[in-house]
């Protein structure tokens, strides 16, 4: 998954942008539910310090659509730091006047309702649908996945009055162009958008702003974690 979301962002980023995709060595096989995002978002934030200390890296982006850790690795840097679930609603709400989401098992319904809340798109979000899938059975069987997601984004469209689907998963970035041309929609994972307006951010010169909200946080112990 991680290799199929780094051919992506090398295909939408600039011939001049490093596109460095990497996993935690600390977190779940896959995010599904409450207790897998929380237990990723350590790994996240180690990543994140790393890039700072020892890659420079100018931006960074986190790959799941539960954006987990998102706002507390923008306080850990003053890059700009971009989660693909913000990124997609962003971009959809340019192209469209209201989508639906397709994502992974019914469980994580509430795990997305919640990300559309907090982004404020409530009122531009038609349906989020589930396949009754989960994120390794996608790696394990494309074609079933494919045929899933096709299914759902069809209802969407058809009985939700969807303008453009959103992938609710990164590991969803093969699937984009196969079902844009079955839909005759918008098909966006967040992979794409991000990587574009990460860059956008960065040639502005805009960094993550550090007067309160998101300043460095207060110097303390912590107690079992390491690289923080």
């Amino acid at each position: 998954m991680t290799e199929s979301i780094e051919m992506c962002a090398r295909k939408y980023a600039r011939k001049d942008t490093q596109v460095y995709a990497v996993s935690p060595d600390m977190g779940v096989d896959s995010i599904e539910c409450y207790v897998d995002e929380y237990l990723s978002v350590p790994g996240v934030l180690k990543e994140i310090v790393k890039g700072d200390r020892e890659e420079n890296a100018d931006a960074y982006i986190i790959s799941c659509f539960g954006d987990p850790g998102l706002q507390a690795a923008r306080e850990i840097t003053d890059k700009p730091v971009l989660g693909i679930a913000e990124s997609a609603i962003a971009a959809a709400k340019m192209i469209a006047p209201y989508f639906s989401i397709v994502s992974v098992l019914d469980r994580s319904r509430k795990v997305t309702e919640d990300v559309v809340f907090n982004y404020g798109a409530t009122q531009f979000c038609r349906s989020i649908r589930s396949t009754g899938l989960s994120v390794l059975e996608f790696g394990e069987n494309p074609k079933k996945g494919l045929e899933a997601l096709e299914r759902e984004s069809i209802q969407a469209v058809r009985e939700d009055g969807a303008e453009c689907i959103l992938l609710g998963c990164a590991g969803f970035v093969d699937f984009v162009e196969r079902l844009k041309s079955r839909l005759g929609v918008p098909v966006l994972d967040g992979v794409m958008p991000a990587v574009k307006f990460a860059e956008a951010l960065v040639d502005m010169g805009l960094k993550t702003s550090k007067v309160n909200t998101w300043k460095y946080p207060e110097a303390k112990e912590y107690v079992g974690y390491t690289g923080l």
